[in-house]
């Protein structure tokens, strides 16, 4: 997901600016959405998500609202509220490769594959490199039970980007589900070997195959 931008000094002197601002004008849109970036670096998140429904009302075109309330949905787990920020984000702003992105991303965690497909396909459409769109479409298709398909991109990933410890690690478990398990080794030990935190249970399935 879209993380925000730091604001450029500290976040309570910077509120009040702001703050500062809206008494001046009540509806300026980028005072508010500014309001709500250094709330949600404060990690106050409900006062920062009012913020931006703020911004967004007092603006038609205020898709960085709804990506960042999209953000903040994902951190208290509410997958819906994130699919319904990004839908509005890329409503606004249909180029906008990372709404796509974190679309793709919580339809993938929702277990709901096509619709992951469909958005991820869109983020690398137009922005090819968004490697953790090319990452979360292997486990789409590996969700959809298309192995070839989660291969054939996990291989675009790594040639593209062989130095992504999670996109190779995500190929491995490719490999290992088409039972292709020393091309699965071969992978997971480039992920490992890039720094990946290796999942216990899927180091020890592939312990048996090394020496097959």
């Amino acid at each position: 997901m879209k993380t925000p931008q730091k604001t450029p000094q500290g976040a309570e002197e910077f509120i009040a600016e702001q703050k500062e601002i809206l008494a001046e004008n009540s509806e300026c849109a980028s005072a508010s959405y500014n309001i709500g970036v250094a709330l949600m670096q404060e990690g106050k998140l409900d006062e920062a998500i009012d913020a931006f429904y703020d911004a967004i009302d007092n603006s038609g075109r205020m898709f960085e609202g709804w990506v960042n309330l999209g953000y903040i949905y994902f951190k208290k787990g509410d997958l819906e509220r994130v699919v319904k920020a990004n839908l509005n984000a890329i409503g606004i702003e249909p180029r906008y490769a990372r709404g796509y992105a974190n679309l793709g991303f919580a339809y993938l965690q929702m277990h709901r594959a096509e619709e992951a497909i469909e958005a991820l396909k869109k983020a690398i459409e137009l922005n090819p490199d968004i490697v953790q769109a090319w990452s979360n479409l292997i486990n789409a298709y590996l969700q959809k039970e298309d192995v070839d398909k989660a291969i054939e991109t996990g291989e675009k990933l790594v040639n593209m980007a062989p130095d992504f410890a999670l996109g190779q690690n995500n190929l491995a478990f490719a490999y290992y589900t088409q039972e292709n398990f020393q091309k699965a080794i071969e992978h997971f030990d480039k992920a490992v070997s890039l720094g990946f935190d290796a999942h216990p249970d899927f180091l020890k399935k592939l312990e048996a195959y090394r020496n097959a």
